[in-house]
């Protein structure tokens, strides 16, 4: 050129670009897996070494610059997962340790050496159906299959099941918690929850807190939790690809509180005091873990009409219960078939739940003791008064063998060719039991070897009921003496008559 100027001359350089590939195979639940590359030694200091991943998308894995040079941003999803020699430039071995691996697809390691670039491509594989063994797997069993046990009050506002992380989440993860039913709790997807895959049960129930997979805590809030809620939930949390990151186990153990009644007792009072402020148009249930009414209050007053008929002029509530906030249920003549657990549950007038609360009722056998000798003994039974009039009544031991029908009654009238012989003539009920309600069961002459579980049943197209005696007659016969079958033994040897002389 002759314009003057000095003249340099121009460098031509030639890149060199070397490609290889190998390929790696890891097991679902490893703790690690080494993606390897080697190059020759001693790589200067200004070299600069980058792992990626090519697949679905480019992603940053891993990056080492010498300080001077502009830091590239390594992809969220590998954070504290990757690994790489500290000597690596010395000694030329590049490899990745890739953490907890789950991201199956083609990593790239390459090498920025002067005007070389180095490339070579690792493609890992998972292998499904395989886990990992040895030391490996004895750590990452720890991590994904911890098992915490969670202990509330069945009632309480909320209980917290736990879960955290102690690897990066993808912001593209899903988290998925569920029962030990399979039934879908709660499911947060791309940053928000998702209700629709949720089943109905928990609606409304449950959440987890902002930016889970940014905060790494997963953990899921149940609210108002109840005895049917008891189970083991699992939390597991996926890539995109569907690998699982963490996966983990809750056991909840829901503690129901207790009350305990004699069988034959006039009334038992089931507790419950609210935790809430009642609004004035508040609905007031209690129902039974067969989900049959118990008793329901409203618009200011009890609503009989929606009682099962088995609670029919058995229970009682307060006549100011949302002023004094006691939900209490008095329950009348319980006997063992009222064994059961109880919920009052208390809602708006839109139908929105605003508070639960559960107790377990355990009603004791009556136990009757009598002398031998005894002109009779009563089994006590008390009911419903008022009973259908095709109601049909049943008492028979049932214990100890063979089993007799000691007594039947229909209609209100007694049935003594279905009675068993052994106890003809010697039974007697009132003649207006259905009326009163009253079943007992009048027993003359009492021998040790009436001893034994009494069991009383009503039955009609409208109501059920039972009831539960134990009988303990003393005396210096022992039971186990007693023939095999006592139905049809005649002996001028037993002091007992079978038949009686006189009318009952």
């Amino acid at each position: 050129m002759s314009d003057g100027r000095e003249r340099r001359p121009l460098r031509v350089s030639q890149l060199k670009v070397r490609d290889d590939q190998v390929e790696v195979k890891t097991v679902e639940g490893a703790d690690s897996v080494v993606l390897p590359c080697r190059t020759s030694p001693n790589l200067p200091d200004d070299a600069r070494v980058v792992w990626t991943r090519s697949e679905p998308e480019l992603l940053v894995a891993h990056v080492r610059l010498n300080t001077s040079q502009p830091a590239a941003k390594q992809d969220d999803l590998y954070c504290s997962r990757t690994e790489v020699n500290e000597d690596l430039l010395r000694t030329g071995d590049l490899s990745l340790t890739l953490k907890f691996p789950t991201d199956s697809g083609s990593y790239t390691c390459t090498v920025y050496r002067g005007e070389d670039i180095l490339r070579q491509t690792v493609v890992l594989h998972h292998v499904k159906g395989l886990v990992a063994s040895g030391g490996l797997f004895y750590y990452f069993r720890h991590y994904i299959f911890s098992v915490y046990k969670v202990k509330v009050d069945s009632g309480a506002e909320s209980v917290l099941l736990p879960c955290k992380s102690r690897l990066h989440l993808p912001e593209d993860a899903r988290v998925d918690w569920k029962n030990s039913t399979n039934m879908k709790v709660h499911v947060y997807l791309k940053g928000s929850d998702r209700s629709e895959e949720q089943h109905r049960a928990y609606h409304n129930r449950t959440r987890i807190n902002e930016d889970p997979l940014k905060t790494r805590d997963v953990s899921l809030r149940l609210e108002r939790p109840l005895d049917v809620d008891r189970g083991t939930y699992t939390c597991t949390v996926c890539s995109r690809e569907g690998y699982i990151l963490l996966k983990k186990d809750v056991k909840l153990h829901i503690r129901v509180p207790q009350v305990e009644v004699d069988s034959g007792a006039e009334s038992v009072l089931l507790p419950c005091r609210a935790t809430v402020q009642l609004p004035g148009d508040a609905r007031v249930e209690w129902r039974d873990r067969d989900d049959r009414t118990v008793h329901v209050y409203q618009n200011g007053s009890d609503q009989p009409g929606e009682q099962d008929q088995r609670y029919r002029t058995r229970t009682r509530m307060d006549e100011d219960l949302l002023e004094t906030g006691d939900l209490s249920l008095t329950l009348r003549r319980p006997t063992d078939e009222d064994r059961n657990i109880y919920t009052c549950s208390v809602s708006s007038r839109d139908g929105d739940v605003l508070m639960k609360k559960q107790v377990q009722l355990e009603v004791k056998d009556h136990q009757v003791e009598v002398k031998k000798g005894a002109e009779s003994v009563l089994l006590p039974f008390t009911t419903t008064p008022g009973l259908p009039g095709d109601a049909v009544v049943v008492w028979g031991r049932i214990d100890p063998e063979p089993k007799m029908i000691v007594h039947m009654c229909y209609s209100g009238s007694d049935q003594p060719d279905d009675q068993d012989e052994y106890f003809s003539t010697r039974t007697r009920m009132n003649e207006d039991l259905l009326e009163t309600g009253d079943l007992s069961l009048t027993l003359r002459r009492p021998t040790v070897r009436d001893s034994g579980e009494y069991e009383s049943c009503i039955e009609s197209g409208r109501i059920w009921r039972k009831k539960k005696v134990l009988l303990k007659v003393k005396g210096t016969v022992q039971v186990q003496d007693q023939p095999e079958d006592i139905r049809t033994r005649r002996s001028s040897a037993d002091p007992t008559p079978l038949m009686a002389e006189e009318p009952v």
